[in-house]
């Protein structure tokens, strides 16, 4: 075991030691424990284990749990055998589904050669448990001026979290990590809600790293869930005692009985947000009798969060809220058929519940949605070599508020993942085209980080190595690069009436040949060698270019597709 991941696991036992020893900052304690719980205030550990925090538990909750093996999974999962078995184009789509549903992209020509080592799914899911990104390179490299502008202002905590994922080269159990805490912040569960008054914008960063740290760590979905609703990020969001735990009932157990507000407010009396600082405090005067609630009994609000993460509700809550958010387009019977399966598993890890929907048949087939702006906007970057400027990702976190997909800004998370409204759409889709397909990284200005004409795709991208050219065939050649666009983009070939638009746009007949209009000619001569290479580039850009605008407008480019 390393260094770095003993220390989280000590970090995380001395905290909830320091928890239990303060009854949360109660004091003293219930008098009488309740028959689920132990009789004792102190963790308890598996003394045969060699690892001394690995089998840690507080009263029944485990701190810890083993990420389950597909074989466990009742959802089933995409095999490389079902996968092989699909048509070439049937397999660019669902890999291009399940990649760009982890932020993640490859260049057209590494993409193909993943699909075709007959492993791709199996790889991918391995590579999550592996580690490849140098962590402390990667953090330090994100706080360079030189690179990346440091924001004071605009919640730029949550522009660093943008600029990870961009920088992150690594499909690998880091990455995922941050994936898996930058998803369950953007649900009603763990959003950082910066919207609010009372929520200030280095929540934002207390929740979301303290998740992935947790990730890291090993712990539970139960108890990353525990410590969430006891903080003080929480208390900022739902602010009273009977707010909050009114809403941890409906947001983990869809627990809607009014009669169990009261009780949850009372277990929860000496807690309250204080308006000094928006502080948390819990005073000496916690409830002493006894409270039936989760079928068991509790006393104080220790007790009423963590019965609430151990009922068998909570499993049930949890993975619906999850289903809902990666299938916004199904029936509520199928979604709910979805749920008992994943539930049937017995997850006990976030893992368990994102990785089965993420890698299942019903997923990668048959799931139709529209993408999120961070799904298109990061697996389109790595796709197109996108480049980036000092304040590419300001501007990305300010251009998904006007999307109305905010990142964990909203108090009940993003109810809708994609708002489909006109404006939302229109500011969507403009974003998409003018700040990244329809636009080119001037390759001179390649070391100048802050300057504007940086950003976009980069001549690597629409290398001739990429497409297959023939000078003595204008047409082809200009129908292989149409194709690789296209799929790269968009995971598919251009169709033959798309193929004839972009002919009859940039293709003439010349004394009985079909050859390119002067500014689409990549097979330009001049006799300056430097001005012939200088033309060629310019004049690929322009079909580029061309094609691009197409793209944009292609439901295609936003939204994610079933398998017919």
């Amino acid at each position: 075991m390393s260094s770095y991941t003993l220390q989280l696991k000590r970090l995380s036992f001395l905290v909830v030691s320091s928890l239990i020893l303060t009854n949360c900052g109660g004091g003293g304690g219930a008098t009488t424990s309740s028959s689920s719980t132990t009789t004792t205030t102190s963790t308890t550990t598996n003394s045969t284990s060699t690892d001394e925090f690995s089998q840690t538990s507080y009263k029944g909750l485990e701190f810890y749990s083993k990420v389950m093996p597909s074989s466990k999974y009742k959802l089933e999962p995409l095999t490389d055998g079902e996968f092989n078995a699909l048509s070439s184009d049937d397999k660019l789509l669902v890999a291009n589904k399940l990649l760009n549903s982890l932020f993640f992209g490859y260049p057209l020509a590494t993409l193909k050669e993943k699909i075709d080592s007959g492993t791709f799914i199996s790889d991918i899911r391995e590579s999550l448990n592996s580690t490849k990104t140098d962590r402390a390179y990667l953090e330090e490299h994100l706080l360079d001026s030189d690179y990346f502008y440091q924001y004071t202002y605009g919640e730029e905590q949550a522009v660093l979290i943008l600029t990870r994922f961009y920088e992150m080269k690594n499909l690998d159990k880091y990455f995922i990590n941050n994936w898996i805490a930058y998803i369950l912040t953007q649900t009603i569960m763990f959003s950082p809600a910066y919207e609010l008054s009372s929520s200030h914008s280095p929540d934002i960063s207390r929740v979301y790293n303290r998740i992935v740290n947790m990730l890291e760590n090993g712990n539970g979905m139960r108890f990353i869930a525990y410590v969430h609703m006891m903080s003080e990020d929480n208390w900022r969001r739902f602010r009273s005692p009977e707010d909050n735990g009114r809403e941890m009932l409906e947001i983990f157990l869809f627990d809607t009985d009014d009669t169990h507000v009261p009780l949850a407010g009372k277990a929860l009396q000496n807690w309250k947000l204080n308006r000094d600082n928006d502080t948390l405090e819990i005073g000496l005067n916690q409830n002493t009798e006894p409270i039936k609630l989760f079928g068991t009994t509790i006393y104080n609000g220790d007790d009423f969060y963590r019965e609430l993460a151990k009922s068998d509700d909570f499993t049930k809550g949890v993975t619906t809220r999850l289903v809902d958010f990666f299938f916004p387009e199904d029936t509520q019977s199928q979604k709910d058929n979805i749920v008992k399966k994943i539930v049937s598993s017995k997850p006990e890890a976030w893992q368990d519940i994102l990785f089965q929907i993420i890698f299942s048949k019903e997923y990668l087939l048959n799931n139709h949605r529209t993408q999120s702006a961070e799904e298109t906007f990061f697996s389109l970057a790595k796709k197109i070599d996108f480049q980036y400027y000092t304040g590419t990702f300001y501007n990305f976190k300010r251009a998904l508020e006007d999307m109305h997909q905010a990142t964990m800004k909203y108090k009940l998370g993003r109810l809708e993942r994609v708002p489909e409204d006109t404006l939302s759409l229109a500011y969507y889709t403009r974003y998409v085209r003018d700040n990244m397909l329809l636009r080119h990284s001037r390759s001179d200005k390649a070391d100048e980080y802050g300057a504007w004409v940086r950003q976009g795709w980069s001549d690597k991208f629409v290398s001739f190595d990429n497409f297959e050219y023939d000078s003595s065939s204008d047409v082809d050649s200009l129908k292989s690069f149409v194709n690789y666009l296209f799929d790269s983009v968009i995971g598919r070939d251009a169709l033959a009436d798309e193929q004839a638009m972009f002919k009859e746009h940039m293709i003439e007949d010349r004394d009985g040949k079909e050859l390119f209009k002067y500014e689409f000619n990549m097979f330009v001569t001049y006799d300056d060698e430097e001005k012939t290479i200088r033309k060629q580039e310019e004049h690929k850009r322009n079909i580029a270019t061309v094609v691009f605008e197409y793209l944009s407008r292609v439901d295609m480019t936003y939204r994610q597709r079933e398998v017919k």
